[in-house]
């Protein structure tokens, strides 16, 4: 492969080769892949080593070390929750419902991303983002603009947060335990379990955010996790049983279903 630099674009026969190289390994989209990939590569050996890592199965979001959200360069490493296009639609969800938010907390957030992305669409905001994993500290520290902390769920908060939280976004896991093994290689094998497997059912971390999350919300606030479909029936007694009033969000196109549950 000729040689790559930031003054002038790599020549035909480097970008061809690559997307053979990636067409090969089965990539649907490797024209779209492959410019990404010479976009994030610095040096020939770089690229090689990259398009070897994408050919090997690496999701690409881990080759390039960042992924798409709401228009934002989120930075993700190995080892964390990639956040999916389909989890935009609850962040779209809680700005519905609270436009005007000033305290805002990224429950299990992973990487950070809805945390990011709300902040960027509120403007000034105290941003919270919590995960039980010290990987996704690590990174959404590099992705949030406000306070990042470990701990598990609602035990890594400052005390302080109680009764002021407007928008608590808690992408929880929710793939049943049987079910996990099921998933799409670039998620079960390059993921966190403890980011997919929600328990028997899938719901049980749910429970637990629908529990406490009341004591947390300030008046008007809301809680937003996502379900799937057949889940989302029992998520929504969860929430009425907490005391929350709740509602279903769907969006078909992204396949995705947001339960809402807002402290009344």
């Amino acid at each position: 492969m000729p040689p790559l630099s930031s003054s002038s674009p790599p020549s035909p026969s480097t970008r061809d080769s690559v997307v053979a190289a990636l067409r090969a390994a089965g990539c649907v989209f490797a024209e779209e892949e492959a410019e990404l990939i010479l976009a994030a590569a610095r040096t020939p050996g770089e690229l090689a080593v990259l398009v070897d890592r994408r050919a090997g199965g690496l999701p690409l979001e881990l080759v390039v070390g960042w992924a798409e959200f709401r228009g934002l360069r989120i930075v993700v490493e190995p080892g964390v929750f990639v956040p999916r296009r389909r989890t935009g639609f609850l962040v779209e969800q809680a700005l519905v419902q609270v436009p005007d938010a000033s305290v805002v907390v990224d429950l299990c957030c992973g990487s950070g991303a809805v945390g990011a992305a709300l902040a960027s669409a509120l403007g000034p905001v105290e941003l919270h983002a919590a995960d039980l994993d010290p990987a996704a500290v690590r990174c959404a520290r590099r992705n949030v603009g406000g306070q990042v902390h470990q701990g598990d769920l609602f035990t890594a908060l400052p005390d302080d947060l109680r009764g002021r939280i407007d928008i608590l976004a808690a992408n929880v896991p929710y793939v049943p335990t049987d079910e996990v093994g099921l998933l799409p290689a670039e998620a079960r094998d390059h993921e966190p379990r403890t980011a997919l497997d929600g328990g028997a059912d899938g719901l049980d971390v749910l429970r637990r955010v629908a529990t406490e999350a009341p004591a947390w919300l300030a008046p008007g606030g809301c809680v937003l996790v996502e379900t799937s479909e057949r889940q989302a029936a029992a998520a929504l007694e969860t929430f009425a049983a907490s005391g929350l009033a709740p509602r279903l969000a769907v969006s078909e196109e992204l396949y995705a279903n947001v339960v809402i549950g807002v402290r009344e």
